[in-house]
């Protein structure tokens, strides 16, 4: 890996040290400049408001000028293949300019992201007649084409590819890294970076995601989490004796890992192969799996939805196996809404109980707790009320905080009295997990969904799951 400082090339009609973005450059210090410049005569009179000569002496000035300074200079052909379409002579001429100024690679860039890939092939073999250098390519994905492109130019012989993490970039994204990477290195068998390094593509694509706050696609090809989901019965039978059968390559190869899911779409496959996820190894022909198959259908008729509500489920096998502990009751709950001085205001008050077993070991002489608590919203208000009432005798639910919260009306035209489903997404800072609840009232629903969030952190503290069981 290396740093490198990008800037474009010297603006028109002034000397290149001069030129206050260059100094900038030089003083960076990186091991690798990397500069852009025009290779499209209508950027040249329409964006610069300059000549064609001076434009050739500016990529050339920039260049050979940062020689002196960097163990690397790389060279952006800005717009190139726009460029090469409307005046092929004068493209090839500023790709000839940076050669001789001695850049160590020279970049075609599709920076509006519209060309077409016989197009980008056609028009690499033109250049390839005329330039020596090192070749790169520049995608972008304005026609959904920035990762085929790249591939297809590395089949022509290009040496670099620009890219970022997840396509992320200006209007749709630039090439995206991780859909050429393990195409690079698994399919077309080139090392573009070590193999061992490629089982990092997952959890770097889920990092980025995280620290540019943005929620990761979960079908993004390669690294999305449902890159590897399998939910009909059918395929996952298949998979179970071939995993070939429905995966192009085994997806601990960049991180991933197979996902089975429950739905309407469920047979006896994929209930074996879930619950044996789970660490619970359960018979073929075991009673458990019509039941837990028989109740997943029921649920999902009222309008339950297990894929990614996976938490929900771990507990409803568990409650049918017979397993799930019960660490509180909660006797009631109520959620006042009010608009106050323009502003929206809500409390939530809850009462529960917990075993007397839990009071005595923290010392305490009543296992009731009754609390309220305030939030802008009425689930915020639950949420932080519930909390409130439970942290006393379960300290770890501090480490709690709900990371996302979805709502689907799933039939709209009973109006309001239309059945709500609401997915958690929680965390406590290891792991992360879903849970769902289903109602005609939206508070209830909430509510339901946030139970199971908080009972799955305790089953999980407490390593309910039996792993190895035989059922």
């Amino acid at each position: 890996m290396k740093i490198a400082a990008f800037s474009s090339t010297r603006r028109p009609n002034i000397k290149v040290e001069e030129d206050q973005n260059i100094e900038t450059l030089v003083k960076s210090q990186t091991p690798v400049y990397t500069i852009f410049g025009k290779s499209w005569d209508l950027h040249v009179t329409n964006a610069l408001k300059t000549s064609y000569e001076e434009n050739l002496s500016m990529i050339y000035d920039t260049i050979s000028y940062l020689k002196k300074f960097a163990d690397e200079v790389i060279y952006d052909a800005e717009h190139f293949f726009d460029g090469y379409k409307s005046n092929p002579e004068y493209a090839l001429k500023t790709l000839k300019v940076a050669e001789e100024a001695g850049a160590d690679c020279i970049v075609l860039a599709d920076t509006n992201g519209g060309s077409l890939w016989y197009e980008i092939e056609e028009i690499i073999d033109e250049v390839k007649k005329v330039v020596s250098s090192p070749l790169g390519i520049h995608a972008h994905n304005d026609s959904d084409l920035a990762v085929v492109n790249s591939l297809i130019a590395v089949k022509k012989g290009i040496v670099h590819v620009q890219g970022t993490i997840n396509g992320i970039g200006e209007r749709c994204g630039n090439a995206n890294l991780c859909s050429i990477l393990p195409n690079l290195i698994l399919k077309m068998k080139i090392e573009a970076i070590p193999k061992d390094n490629l089982k990092k593509l997952y959890a770097i694509s889920h990092l980025v995601s995280e620290l540019s706050n943005k929620p990761h696609n979960d079908h993004m090809p390669f690294v999305g989490d449902n890159a590897f989901a399998h939910k009909g019965g059918i395929h996952v039978s298949a998979m179970q004796r071939d995993t070939r059968t429905y995966e192009h390559i085994n997806p601990e190869l960049v991180g991933n890992k197979r996902r089975i899911s429950i739905s309407e779409l469920s047979g006896r496959s994929n209930i074996i192969e879930k619950v044996n996820e789970l660490g619970i190894k359960i018979n073929l022909q075991s009673e458990t799996v019509q039941e837990i198959l028989k109740n997943i259908k029921e649920l999902e008729a009222q309008g339950y939805h297990f894929e990614g509500a996976e938490a929900s489920f771990e507990l409803l096998v568990e409650e049918i196996l017979g397993r799930k502990k019960k660490y509180f009751d909660f006797l009631g709950f109520n959620v006042i809404t009010r608009r106050y001085n323009g502003q929206n205001y809500s409390e939530a008050s809850v009462k529960v109980k917990v075993p007397e077993s839990v009071a005595k070991n923290l010392g305490l002489d009543e296992p009731y707790e009754h609390t309220a608590a305030d939030g802008e919203g009425p689930v915020e208000a639950l949420d932080r009320a519930v909390r409130k009432a439970l942290e006393k005798f379960y300290p770890s639910l501090k480490e709690v905080r709900l990371t996302d919260y979805k709502v689907r009306i799933l039939n709209e035209q009973a109006g309001t009295k239309a059945t709500t489903r609401v997915l958690i997404e929680s965390t406590d800072g290891k792991d992360k997990w879903g849970t769902v609840g289903v109602s005609p009232n939206i508070i209830n629903a909430s509510w339901i969904a946030l139970l199971d969030s908080l009972i799955y952190k305790l089953y999980k503290d407490e390593k309910i799951i039996r792993r190895n069981d035989e059922v």
